[in-house]
Parts: C-alpha cells; sequence; structure tokens
C-alpha cells in the first residue's frame, strides 16, 4: 500500500504539470470542458459498458487511446484520475483502498503512450486522419502497459506462486481482446469527428485532432 501512495504521489503530479501546461496554452475553460467530458466517459468505461473480474483484476473496456486522441493528454489523464474517484466514492467503495494502485496503473501507461504517438504519428498529419496500424500502436501501448502494472501489483503482493501466474495470464490473455477492439473504437469515433467540423477550434476537443501539429 505505502508503494502505491508514493507512485500515486508521482504520478499526480505528472497530471499537475501537465495540467498546468495546459492551461498556459489553452486556458483553464478549455481543459476544464475537455476534463469534463474524459471524465464522464472513463466513468461510463466503468460502469456502463461491460466489465468482468478475470484473473486478478477486473477486465473494464478503458480507451485510454480514444481518450487521448479526442480531448489531449491533460484532460485524458484528469479524467481518469476523477473519473476512477467518483466510480470509487459512489459505486464501488471497497476499491478506494487500492486507488494509489489503480491510478498508478492507468496514468503511467498514458503517459508512455503519449510519448509513443509523438514517434509514430508525423506531425504534419492531424489524429483524425491516422491509420489503423497507428491507433493499434497506441492501443497496444496503453493495454499493455496497464497488463504490466497489474501484473506487477500481483506478483509484488502475492509472490509468484502458480495459482497467482495462472491468474495473471488469464487476466492478460483476455486483454487482448480490449487491444484489438480500441483501434477499431478510435477510427470510429475518428470518422465521426472528421463529418463534425464544427468541433474544430471549440474548447470540447484538442486541437491536434484536426490539425497538424504547429
Amino acid at each position: 500500500m505505502v508503494l502505491s501512495y508514493a507512485t500515486a504521489f508521482v504520478s499526480l503530479g505528472f497530471v499537475t504539470k501537465l495540467a498546468l501546461d495546459a492551461i498556459k496554452e489553452d486556458g483553464i475553460l478549455s481543459l476544464g470542458i475537455r476534463s469534463l467530458l474524459a471524465t464522464l466517459l472513463v466513468f461510463s468505461y466503468f460502469e456502463v459498458l461491460p466489465h468482468h473480474p478475470i484473473g486478478v483484476s477486473e477486465v473494464h473496456l478503458i480507451m485510454g487511446s480514444t481518450l487521448f486522441l479526442l480531448f489531449g493528454l491533460a484532460p485524458a489523464a484528469i479524467g481518469l484520475v476523477a473519473g476512477l474517484l467518483i466510480q470509487g466514492l459512489f459505486f464501488a467503495p471497497f476499491d478506494l483502498p487500492q486507488y494509489g494502485m489503480n491510478v498508478t496503473t492507468l496514468l503511467i501507461p498514458l503517459l508512455a503512450m503519449s510519448l509513443l504517438a509523438k514517434k509514430v504519428i508525423p506531425e504534419n498529419i492531424a489524429y483524425k486522419d491516422i491509420k489503423y496500424t497507428q491507433a493499434l500502436k497506441l492501443s497496444t501501448a496503453y493495454q499493455g502497459g496497464i497488463v504490466a502494472w497489474v501484473a506487477f501489483w500481483a506478483f509484488y503482493g502475492q509472490g509468484f506462486g502458480s495459482e497467482n501466474l495462472a491468474q495473471v495470464l488469464s487476466f492478460g490473455s483476455a486483454y487482448m481482446t480490449v487491444i484489438i477492439l480500441e483501434p477499431l473504437v478510435d477510427l470510429g469515433v475518428l470518422a465521426g469527428a472528421k463529418a463534425l467540423h464544427g468541433l474544430k477550434d471549440t474548447a470540447a476537443v484538442d486541437k491536434r485532432l484536426f490539425s497538424a501539429a504547429s
């Protein structure tokens, strides 16, 4: 538990810095609107979409790359933090003691995925125009990061016994379906964004969704 609080503290420190940078670049209103929308989506991921206990944890359709592509890094991170907290406070209080673990598990892969996005998506391409292979790389990085962190917490807390190992493997195998599905969701959402040109230059979405990097 102490380790989870330490890693969560570091993760939240990154989120704070990202939020401050986003306010300087886009303003607090834009950050607030996008963060609110991201929070609502994250809450729906946990409470509305199907989720099943498999192995050492539950398999959720946490569309981290979708949040990132639509709203940007800082709002996506804030949405994950806030959505997870709301879910714990009002619907799953038994999860609150593991909040530090869960926050770390969701945020660190998001930060890593954002670095990968800079390498796999050229600056002259808007997010709405990315290809399936690019979306798949982002999804694999994010969901793979979640599996890696869940496995770390499981092995750290319960050791490398055969039963625990089998549960970790079953959880990781189940998450492969999310890795395959998420790029399709991303492309579907981005295709919808192409038809909604009215969102361009609004506070509701990240500027990179419609425009190449400046």
